[in-house]
């Protein structure tokens, strides 16, 4: 046996949706650049792909936009346990709490439709509660809106501006599936029981909850907050590395090139910015945090990770600082149901060895 801590570079499943490399930083889904299909395709597109393997024809798209759209209402004993929690609730317990109380199909293996009906949910979920939360009526989604437009439309009460849906967008494709991150592998082992795929999404989303893994654009989003402007950037990224503290947003632990989702929200933001000066900021602070780092750590290839660009978007957008790690379940939920089809389709249990370092019986 091998003792490997964390995992690191053991290899535990073989999957057919997504290549990460760190090494010549690429993203690639059943065959395709992730950064092309931000680019060029849809949320209702991309996640046909994982699921079914193929780019959908004009008649697939349309039955999977149908089935998103039909399944976003939440059924009346969700609604129930909503409104039943108590304020001090964090949303990710609450998305835990609702697929719970979720009724899908207890049937060996897992479908499709079931992976359908929890992405539909869960931005109906995060709406509905955070207008409880807030003090306002939920507000019922909008069939004739997409799956991303629906959320935006759901948490504001305004059909959003395309750009803005368009740049929310681009952040749910390129954060939809990423190999076997902590989140998936949690689901996978759950999978690999034969338990239901309800079971296997909160194993996930209680992975998903943890700072170490969802939490980083909030903590981006602190740092230019702090930041400010774009005059103060090189000041305060210097004092934070003299004091030798980390600048959040840079650096990943699989890749050692600049991380492919980066570039790709990126590009996409700049070919809709308008003179933001939200975006501006980000810009010029990712630029010179990549000179800095170089200055003051030479050799460690330390480059903006999608955890930056998530932050500039949701923040541009309007995304509620407290939704963050909410919203990047939602769009995530596409990987994690692909995999848990994935992982029934060829099933063996998932059953790690132990090192143990105890004290032996004398």
């Amino acid at each position: 046996m091998t003792d490997k801590a964390g995992l690191e570079g053991v290899v535990a499943a073989r999957t057919h949706l997504s290549l990460v490399d760190g090494e010549r930083g690429l993203l690639v889904y059943r065959g395709y650049l992730a950064g092309e299909l931000v680019r060029s395709r849809t949320f209702e597109e991309v996640a046909h792909l994982l699921w079914h393997g193929a780019l959908p024809s004009h008649q697939q798209l349309e039955k999977t936009r149908l089935y998103l759209a039909e399944h976003r209402s939440l059924p009346v004993t969700v609604r129930r346990v909503l409104e039943g929690l108590d304020a001090e609730h964090d949303m990710m317990s609450v998305l835990r709490t609702a697929v719970s109380a979720c009724r899908p199909s207890q049937e060996w293996p897992p479908t499709v439709e079931d992976a359908m009906m929890f992405t539909a949910m869960l931005p109906t979920v995060i709406a509905y509660r955070w207008a409880l939360q807030s003090g306002r009526a939920p507000i019922e989604p909008d069939p004739e809106l997409s799956h991303v437009a629906n959320y935006l439309y759901m948490l504001t009460g305004k059909r959003p501006d395309p750009a803005i849906a368009r740049a929310l967008e681009a952040y749910m494709v390129i954060t939809m599936e990423h190999g076997l991150n902590a989140s998936t592998f949690a689901a996978r082992v759950v999978t690999s029981t034969q338990s239901d795929m309800a079971s296997a999404l909160c194993a996930a989303l209680g992975a998903m909850k943890g700072p170490l893994h969802g939490g980083a654009p909030l903590e981006v989003m602190v740092m230019l907050e702090q930041i400010g402007a774009t005059e103060h950037a090189e000041p305060w990224l210097r004092r934070e590395l003299e004091a030798g503290r980390r600048l959040m947003g840079f650096g990943h632990r699989v890749y050692k090139t600049r991380d492919p989702r980066a570039v790709a929200l990126r590009s996409v933001v700049e070919s809709l910015r308008t003179g933001d000066p939200w975006f501006d900021l980000a810009v010029q602070v990712e630029d010179l945090a990549i000179r800095l780092l170089e200055e003051f750590k030479p050799g460690r290839h330390l480059y903006t990770n999608v955890e930056y660009w998530a932050a500039a978007i949701l923040g541009t957008v309007g995304i509620p600082k407290m939704l963050y790690t909410a919203t990047f379940s939602a769009s995530r939920c596409v990987g994690w149901t692909a995999h848990i089809l994935e992982q029934a389709e060829n099933n063996r249990l998932i059953r790690p060895q132990s090192v143990y370092i105890g004290p032996m019986p004398s």
